[in-house]
C-alpha cells in the first residue's frame, strides 16, 4: 500500500495547476494516502471486529480513489497512458481488501457458531 500512496503522491504533483486540477489533487491526494495507513492500522487491530472495521475504513478510501482516477481520465486532466494503470492497481486492491473483509467476517461467523454449539 505504500508504494501506492508514492505513486498518487507523484501523480498529483504532476497534475496540472488548474482550478479543477488543484480541486481534485487535494481530493485524491488524501483518498490514495489514507488507505496505506489505515491498513497499517488494520494490520495492528486487536480483534477481528476491529481488524474489519478498519479495512472498512481502506475499502472507502481506495474506492474514492477509483472515482477521482476515472474522473481524471474521462476528463483528461492527465494522459490515460499514465493514469489507467494506477486506476486498475488502485481497483486490485480494492478488491483484495473487499475479498479480505469478506474472508474474515466469514471466519468470524464460523467461531462464533463453534462457540455457540459448545455452549
Amino acid at each position: 500500500m505504500t508504494v501506492f500512496a508514492v505513486r498518487i503522491v507523484k501523480m498529483v504533483d504532476a497534475m496540472p495547476s488548474t482550478v479543477s486540477g488543484l480541486a481534485i489533487a487535494r481530493q485524491i491526494v488524501r483518498s490514495g494516502t489514507s488507505p496505506s495507513a489505515n491498513y497499517r492500522a488494520a494490520c495492528l487491530a486487536k480483534s477481528d471486529k476491529d481488524f474489519v472495521n478498519k479495512l472498512k475504513m481502506v475499502e472507502e478510501e481506495l474506492d474514492e480513489t477509483c472515482h477521482w482516477l476515472e474522473i481524471i481520465i474521462r476528463s483528461e486532466l492527465m494522459k490515460e497512458t499514465r493514469i489507467k494503470p494506477l486506476h486498475q492497481e488502485s481497483c486490485e486492491l480494492l478488491n483484495i481488501i473487499a475479498k479480505t473483509i469478506v474472508t474474515t467476517k466469514t471466519r468470524m461467523n464460523a467461531d462464533e457458531n463453534a462457540k455457540s454449539k459448545k455452549s
